[in-house]
């Protein structure tokens, strides 16, 4: 679909539910006049169709039609197939035999563009990652651009998954030749297009492909998993919803807390109810976080994915207009505590707000200082939760706070962790109802002594369903942050066991050499695919390998830039701290582990770079926020990672070998896999090359 017609059916959401605007057996398309698959098209969007999109179908339909006579009763056809987690819809789908081939047209167009081409990949990929009945039969990317002359006809399979190559692109008159030629090569047997057509959609978004789609109006439940192995994302969702119903019918005030591992979806749980409550009947609601580069790329996001629609729409909308309209929705906490500064006799206008990474909320010490020293606030003596919910007491009827806790992710002095809120509701609000995740008395959380206060003064309700259990993030390892939590606990065999479980699926490699790690990252990345490096905001003594983590970096061009921007993530030069890339992700991350957390016989050793020498850190506080960094960087990606840690150089005495050996070592036990082979690449990931019309090298 054209974007003009996506922006109408996306803006107006009639057919989310829908996979496809046609669906037909070839026998039926090919007996079909043009006409009538054109009218059964434009009818089924409900709307009007521009006269663009009308001709760019009319030019698919004759261009199949040619390409797939003679082939009635080998499998069935689908136009303007929906891909939620996108929000985009994939031209034409088409299974064949034994393949799924999915072709993007660039009607009138003669070239074969990098973003077409990585455009169709995606799409391909997103059948074979959350597609159920796709996993592991061949599906074939294919770009055709209507004017093109005609080009010599490749595919290029790669070792990590043999039956999907790279997109084939061809002309308007070499269509039936490239489907020839991939049914020849990629083996397989014949597929059911009923059965392929019943498996379930079980997509995990990035948050950014999240607050995209919610934004635009698709439920949690379309962009979502709903397998019984991850905990149901709808099930927390609408045990937030029940809180708001109930708290606002009876004129209550109630807190409540979600925890969840890394990635497990918090913040899009967070996204998902803020969207449903947005500027309905004067019910307002805003997400917030205290994670600036978060706001930042979701804010950008959001605002330049609503100038798209809007245009598809055939209205006009400035950049500067679409972020007004976005910030009301996502705010940066410290710019909602100060406005709530004002007047202090005035509640917000908002009577449900979502504070993600809760646990990130600084203490009491820390706030005071920096009211008293930047706001102009001599007087000021409470903490950041404190002040947060005497803001929404401040109704007189009713309101909601929600905290979207994560466990052992304080990464910061100052940041008060879960039981700060509890103390501050102890402290000053008697008549709140508290509703707990059953996860909250984890060790990682530190609030269990608070919580048993809790229940001799307030009303306290349990619920199984706001606690997250699996990671969304990981999509390929829902054990991951176990494994790293194993890590960090330097439980290794316990670890390699967790590790066995998801190995063949979600790939970690360890090397010492960082252009090995890059060639690697670019190898096993497709499509827009993103990666980039990481590191701990304490890695000082990176830059002899050309890594400073000295440089503020912008992460909206990091995280949304691509790859012909030297500023984005993919160009491997600018790297992500876990200050930057904490609530986001990446699908494919480069981790380079320095000397700051060293593996010792005693333990991990603690290290802070002062001048010229590394010095050893001995709060245990300070320990705890360095270990978290890394448990941050190591949950990172989606699909895989490789993990650097450099040889050291015995000539330099801040970066001596035995800093960086022991630290190697003790990750290759945990059975991750080595990476050998000489020239940057590894020999896990060799190209297979085919080439030429009907010759295979």
């Amino acid at each position: 679909m054209t974007d003009s017609a996506a922006g109408i059916a996306d803006t107006r959401g009639h057919y989310r539910r829908q996979r496809s605007l046609y669906a037909d057996d070839l026998a039926h398309f090919l007996a079909r006049s043009p006409e009538s698959i054109l009218g059964l098209l434009a009818g089924a969007t409900g709307f009007p169709v521009t006269l663009e999109q009308r001709f760019a179908w009319t030019e698919q339909i004759a261009l199949l039609r040619d390409a797939l006579s003679g082939l009635e009763g080998r499998g069935r056809i689908y136009f303007e197939y929906a891909i939620p987690r996108l929000g985009k819809w994939i031209d034409v789908l088409l299974v064949l035999d034994h393949v799924v081939f999915v072709i993007e047209f660039k009607v009138g167009e003669a070239t074969f563009n990098r973003a077409a081409i990585d455009q169709v990949w995606d799409y391909a990929l997103d059948l074979r990652n959350f597609h159920e009945t796709s996993h592991g039969i061949p599906i074939a990317p294919m770009l055709v651009a209507t004017q093109a002359k005609p080009v010599i006809l490749g595919v290029v399979l790669r070792a990590n998954d043999a039956l999907m190559p790279e997109p084939v692109c061809a002309g308007a008159t070499q269509i039936r030749a490239a489907i020839t030629h991939i049914l020849e090569l990629l083996a397989g047997p014949r597929l059911d297009p009923d059965a392929w057509e019943r498996g379930r959609y079980q997509p995990t978004p990035t948050i950014i492909e999240a607050a995209r789609a919610l934004y635009a109006g698709h439920s949690v439940e379309d962009i979502s998993r709903s397998d019984a192995g991850a905990v149901n994302l709808t099930r927390t969702s609408a045990v937030i919803d029940r809180i708001i119903r109930d708290a606002r019918v009876e004129g209550r005030k109630a807190i409540c807390f979600v925890t969840g591992v890394p990635g497990a979806g918090k913040t899009l749980v967070g996204l998902d109810v803020a969207t449903k409550h947005r500027d309905k009947n004067a019910l307002h609601s805003v997400f917030l976080s205290g994670n600036g580069p978060l706001v930042a790329v979701l804010r950008e996001a959001l605002a330049r994915d609503h100038v798209q629609r809007e245009l598809a729409a055939g209205r006009k909308v400035t950049k500067g207009e679409a972020r007004r309209l976005v910030s009301a929705f996502i705010q940066n906490v410290h710019h909602f505590r100060d406005e709530c500064l004002i007047d202090p006799s005035q509640p917000p206008v908002d009577h449900v707000t979502l504070f993600d990474e809760a646990q990130r909320a600084w203490d009491r010490a820390q706030t005071s200082f920096f009211m008293r020293r930047k706001k102009n606030q001599p007087d000021f003596d409470q903490s950041e939760p404190e002040f947060l919910i005497s803001c929404l007491d401040r109704h007189p009827d009713w309101a909601v706070v929600v905290c979207l806790v994560g466990g052992g992710q304080e990464i910061n002095t100052g940041e008060a962790g879960v039981s700060e809120w509890i103390a501050a509701l102890l402290r000053s609000f008697p008549n709140w109802e508290v509703h707990l995740s059953p996860k909250l008395h984890g060790s990682e959380y530190r609030a269990e002594a608070g919580i048993a206060q809790l229940r001799a003064s307030h009303t306290v309700i349990d619920h199984d369903a706001l606690h997250l259990a699996t990671s969304m993030r990981s999509f390929r390892a829902e054990r991951l942050s176990e494994f790293v939590r194993l890590v960090l606990e330097r439980e290794v065999i316990a670890a390699r066991e967790v590790h066995r479980e998801f190995a063949g699926r979600y790939p970690i490699a360890l090397t010492r050499s960082l252009p090995r790690a890059k060639q690697w990252l670019r190898e096993h990345a497709r499509g827009q695919e993103r990666y980039g490096i990481v590191v701990s905001s304490q890695a000082q003594r990176l830059k002899p390998h050309a890594i400073d983590v000295r440089p503020k970096i912008d992460p909206v061009h990091w995280f949304l830039h691509d790859k012909d921007d030297v500023r984005s993530s993919y160009h491997l030069e600018d790297v992500g701290t876990e200050f930057l890339v904490q609530g986001l992700e990446l699908d494919w991350a480069c981790v380079v582990w320095d000397a700051d957390l060293r593996h010792g016989k005693a333990g991990w050793q603690h290290g802070e770079f002062v001048g010229t020498r590394w010095n050893r850190i001995h709060k245990v506080a300070r320990q705890r926020y360095l270990e978290n960094a890394y448990r941050v960087l190591l949950t990172r990606a989606r699909q895989g990672m490789v993990i650097v840690v450099p040889e050291g150089d015995s000539n330099d005495p801040t970066r001596r070998p035995e800093l960086y050996d022991a630290t190697y070592e003790f990750l290759g036990e945990t059975g991750v896999a080595v990476l050998w082979g000489g020239g940057g690449r590894a020999r896990l990931d060799k190209k297979i090359i085919v080439t030429g019309l009907w010759r295979t090298y």
